[in-house]
């Protein structure tokens, strides 16, 4: 009985001692109970997802966009890479690295990439679109112009985005053949999203 008795003081001092650590940590600024810091909390220009407390918790092809909306290329290409070591090299995945090498400056392995994902899907249509804006920067019109058509076969001439890039490269193959000013123009980069395609990239 007496033994009982004791292991219950015990009990309930260390029960006081852990109240009283606890208490002195909470009032820390910025910390939680156990010392860590409020890592859930996010800037409103955080790419990751609200509420999460690492980015690895958010998909890594999200990450990705959201970086391409913020300009942040070579930051976003990296978050390809990581989706394409969980998910694997997928038809998403590979027409959101070339897309990525193109606004880097990597026209080359860009052209080398959305061909591959092309060879994955050939009725992906983003990775046909992504391509023509490619060749559009390599001055290729004729052939991007072939692509864009594709794209937007494929689409079923559903999407703005890809008929205004199909407009754009027939006038520039235009007049390119007619020898006069190429127009100026933006082409759109698009992926796939909700059962429609989106902007890849603000413009």
């Amino acid at each position: 009985m007496r033994m009982a008795r004791r292991r219950l003081i015990l009990a309930g001092l260390g029960a006081l001692c852990l109240a009283g650590c606890a208490g002195g940590k909470a009032a820390l600024p910025g910390m939680d109970l156990f010392g860590a810091g409020r890592l859930g909390q996010r800037g409103a220009d955080s790419p990751f997802a609200p509420g999460t407390a690492r980015g690895e918790d958010v998909d890594g092809l999200t990450v990705g966009h959201r970086l391409m909306a913020a300009g942040e290329y070579e930051l976003a290409l990296r978050a390809y890479y990581r989706a394409a070591a969980e998910q694997g090299a997928t038809v998403d995945v590979l027409s959101a690295i070339g897309s990525a090498d193109l606004k880097l400056g990597r026209l080359n392995q860009a052209e080398m990439v959305l061909r591959d994902a092309i060879r994955k899907d050939e009725r992906f249509v983003p990775a046909w679109n992504n391509l023509g804006v490619v060749l559009m920067d390599q001055g290729k019109y004729a052939e991007a112009s072939r692509v864009f058509r594709t794209a937007y076969a494929l689409d079923n001439g559903s999407s703005e985005l890809i008929r205004d890039n199909l407009r754009l490269a027939l006038a520039r193959m235009n007049a390119t053949e007619q020898d006069t000013p190429l127009p100026d123009s933006t082409f759109k980069l698009v992926r796939r999203g909700a059962g429609e395609y989106r902007l890849l990239t603000k413009q």
